[in-house]
Formats: structure tokens, C-alpha cells, sequence
């Protein structure tokens, strides 16, 4: 066989490799990102004039999502934003249009706390759309309502609440099973080192208090009955 017709034949085997190779890249990139952003891949790849496109979008998102530092909330938190919730679901029992832009805002301040820039509204919905996405819809739909809350129907704003809501628990919740963890973690080593001290400690006591009553006479001794240690209860 010809040395050119071996080059061509690696050439175009490589070639072949090659292609196969970025065709397989490009399939798990998709399934990876689709998986991710579940219904939110779908409307970006409608968005756009390609998947290709789409996939750079969301690839996008999540090289700057990495560059926020999105973090949990404390506990103390939590609960008080469980409670400033719980204000303004009183509050849409008499005032609804209010509570609806109140839910709002409450949200908004929510995402400023845990690390997320609210500087505009189609930037927010791209940066919850890495971790958060399962609930965008509600968040968009919501939104909506909010705009127009002066003339959406009682029903409408209370549509509104509840996926306010549902994205608002999302948030609130996501990282704090983490971040309970390591409290715990946390608490358990405080525990081990304080047993281990006042273990360390008591052992000194008793034995300080074993040489006192060998060192008083008998009678004494037996005047003065010892009593056992009991930790200090």
C-alpha cells in the first residue's frame, strides 16, 4: 500500500475520531444542561436561534453563577423571614394588592441576603435559573401579576401569593439542611472537647481529694465520710 494512501487513511480516521468525539461532547453538554435547568433549557433554546445558542446562554449563567458567593442563611434568619412572610400573608386578607408587591419585595430582599445581585429583574431570573429553576416559573408568573396588581382580580393575586410563596420556602430553604449539619458538627465537637476536659479536669479533683484523706488521721478519716463523685449533679 501506498505510504500517501496510509496518511490519507489516518487523516480521515482522526478526522472520524475527532468528529465523533465532539458530537458525544456536545450530546452529554445538552443532557447535562437540560438536566440542570430542566423547563428552563426548553424556553431558552425557544428563546434562541439554536440549542447551540441556548447551551452557550446557559453555560453562561453558570460560569457567573460559580462567581457569586451565594451563601445559606442562619438559622435566627430563617426564622426571621418566616415570620415577616407570615406578616404579609395576614395582610392579604385585607389588603391583597399590597401584600402581593410586599411578597415582592420581601423576596427580593431574601435573594440580596443570600448573596444574589437584584440590580434587574431579567438578571435575577438568570442567576436563580442555576440553582433555583424548578420554581422560575412561579417566580415569572408572579412577577406578572405584581405588575398589574391594581387591576388583577382578587383570584389573580392570590394565585400570586401562593407562588410567590413557593418560590420564596425554595429559597429560604435551599443550603440550610448544609448549614444545620454543620452545626451540628460543630456542636458535637464542642461536646467531645468539653467531656474530654471535664473528664481531664475531674480526674485532677479526685485525685487531689484521694491524697487529702490519706493524708488525715483514721479517725478523721472516718468522721469525715467521703462522698462519691457524681459529676456535679
Amino acid at each position: 500500500m501506498p505510504t500517501w494512501l496510509i496518511v490519507l487513511i489516518v487523516v480521515v480516521a482522526v478526522a472520524v475520531l475527532g468528529a465523533v468525539i465532539w458530537l458525544v461532547t456536545q450530546e452529554m453538554q445538552r443532557k447535562r444542561l437540560q438536566q440542570r435547568f430542566g423547563p428552563e433549557y426548553d424556553r431558552t433554546v425557544a428563546e434562541k436561534d439554536s440549542p447551540r445558542a441556548a447551551q452557550r446562554e446557559l453555560a453562561e449563567r453558570e460560569r457567573r453563577h460559580k462567581e457569586l458567593d451565594i451563601r445559606p442563611l442562619s438559622a435566627s434568619a430563617r426564622e426571621r423571614y418566616a415570620r415577616e412572610w407570615a406578616q404579609v400573608q395576614e395582610k392579604f386578607v385585607d389588603q391583597p394588592s399590597a401584600a402581593v408587591s410586599e411578597a415582592d419585595r420581601l423576596l427580593v430582599a431574601l435573594m440580596a441576603e443570600r448573596g444574589y445581585p437584584t440590580e434587574g429583574y431579567e438578571q435575577q431570573l438568570a442567576d436563580l435559573s442555576v440553582r433555583h429553576a424548578k420554581t422560575l416559573e412561579h417566580y415569572r408568573a408572579a412577577h406578572t401579576t405584581e405588575q398589574k396588581r391594581d387591576g388583577a382580580s382578587t383570584e389573580d393575586l392570590r394565585d400570586a401569593m401562593v407562588r410567590y410563596r413557593t418560590v420564596f420556602e425554595d429559597l429560604l430553604t435551599d443550603g440550610a439542611d448544609d448549614d444545620d449539619d454543620r452545626d451540628d458538627r460543630d456542636r458535637r465537637d464542642d461536646d467531645h472537647h468539653g467531656r474530654r476536659n471535664g473528664h481531664d479536669h475531674d480526674g485532677h479533683d479526685r485525685d487531689r481529694a484521694d491524697r487529702q484523706d490519706a493524708e488525715q488521721p483514721e479517725h478523721q478519716a472516718a468522721a469525715q465520710p467521703r462522698t462519691e463523685w457524681n459529676g456535679g449533679r
